[in-house]
């Protein structure tokens, strides 16, 4: 679904030039679910703006669907936002229009669709578990109902890849919990592409593969190990054992070994570490002195 390869964003602010991505490669499989990680600043919400065709990268590859985003005029973006993608905001005063109801900010995307947008939006919003909700405006909704209605309104046009940046950043536990599980129980029965940036470490319970970023690279991947319907046969798994951890290394052989490991065996910093062939293994040992 998405292939992105040596992918290089710099912005510039008169004689300043910020590189927000420097060479990321990133595979995203068709119906995959999967969360973006990382600091502020490690490039994963300019990633996501580039998967939805809000800016463009500097240089590299970016194939959505088959589609070269670099290669699009202004109007094959335009219709790719239509069609292709949706976007769900962290910020519900980019999701909705705060003087219509939970209906009316559904039909909105679907109008030009013609004459059954109201059966489309009455059965997203019945989805999402907001039938009864449908004529409630803004300020009468709960956060994380607020955050359900723009989810549905994400999915309005039918598109192939759902991107949610920090979607459940201004709620609580319990409604976090609520919204990923609907992310899931999405994923699985509509089959979209989902990908989701997020600063919260619980939601690799909820999605396939997790991907960290780090100075504008892929670093790490953390990937499911067992299928969600092997965990829910189960008691439910502590955070460690659902997923298997992987270092990334790119085509140069460069590896980033993430920091709470290397702090782990007490190496900090930068510097020299001792590098050495164990059978199959490769190990990294902190120098001595």
């Amino acid at each position: 679904m998405i292939h992105c390869e040596q992918l290089v964003k710099i912005y510039k602010t008169g004689d300043l030039e910020v590189v927000a991505l420097q060479g990321l490669d990133l595979e995203v499989a068709q119906g995959e679910l999967m969360a973006l990680i990382g600091n502020s600043g490690s490039g994963k919400s300019t990633l996501l703006n580039m998967l939805g065709g809000l800016d463009r990268p500097s240089a590299g590859q970016l194939i959505v669907d088959g589609k070269n985003l670099l290669k699009f005029t202004r109007r094959d973006l335009v219709h790719y936002k239509r069609t292709s993608v949706g976007f769900v905001w962290q910020n519900n005063a980019r999701n909705l229009i705060p003087y219509l109801s939970a209906l009316e900010n559904v039909e909105l995307p679907i109008l030009f669709k013609g004459k059954r947008r109201r059966e489309r939006a009455l059965a997203l919003l019945d989805e999402v578990g907001l039938s009864h909700r449908i004529k409630n405006k803004l300020d009468q909704l709960s956060g994380g109902e607020q955050q359900r209605v723009a989810i549905a309104i994400a999915l309005a046009n039918e598109p192939k890849l759902l991107l949610a940046d920090e979607p459940t950043g201004s709620v609580d536990r319990q409604t976090s919990d609520r919204i990923l599980d609907l992310f899931q129980r999405l994923n699985r029965t509509v089959g979209i592409t989902i990908v989701i940036v997020t600063h919260d470490p619980q939601l690799a319970k909820k999605v396939d593969r997790v991907v960290a970023i780090r100075d504008g690279k892929t670093s790490s991947e953390m990937i499911r190990r067992r299928s969600f319907a092997e965990e829910l046969a189960e008691i439910e798994s502590e955070y460690t054992d659902t997923h298997e951890e992987y270092a990334v290394l790119d085509k140069a052989g460069r590896l980033q070994v993430p920091d709470e490991m290397l702090e782990r065996v007490g190496i900090k910093g930068r510097g020299r570490v001792k590098v050495k062939v164990d059978g199959e293994q490769i190990v990294l040992q902190r120098e001595e002195g």
